[in-house]
């Protein structure tokens, strides 16, 4: 499913929602560590359990677009997580798509991730 490492533009946007919800200089030191960060293999059940987000339907454009890249072997990039542990929560910073799409075909599927 997954890429060796994240997609150029996955860092600056897993930074930009993070500095929605933290100060600029929280989401930027996110962003340096998922870099160096390695990937861990998390059931995608667990993910959205610790997370508390909901699961896009298969009519989401962006979930039927990254279902269509699977159907086709592509590999997809893992997610970049974050441990919000003021608040015992998992914040899906980037890849919310790619894991919705993954969810549809096997909730028990091992979703690469770099986790912060």
């Amino acid at each position: 499913m997954a890429q060796k490492s994240s997609e150029k533009h996955d860092y600056p946007a897993a930074e930009s929602y993070l500095s929605l919800i933290f100060e600029p200089q929280t989401a930027r030191t996110a962003a340096e560590k998922w870099e160096s960060a390695e990937i861990t293999l998390i059931p995608a059940k667990d993910i959205f359990r610790a997370s508390g987000v909901s699961l896009l339907g298969v009519s989401n454009s962006h979930v039927e677009k990254d279902r269509a890249r699977i159907i086709l072997s592509e590999q997809l990039s893992p997610l970049l997580l974050f441990r919000d542990t003021n608040h015992a929560k998992l914040i899906i910073a980037d890849g919310y798509h790619r894991l919705c799409a993954v969810y549809t075909f096997d909730e028990d599927a091992m979703i690469p991730c770099k986790i912060v």
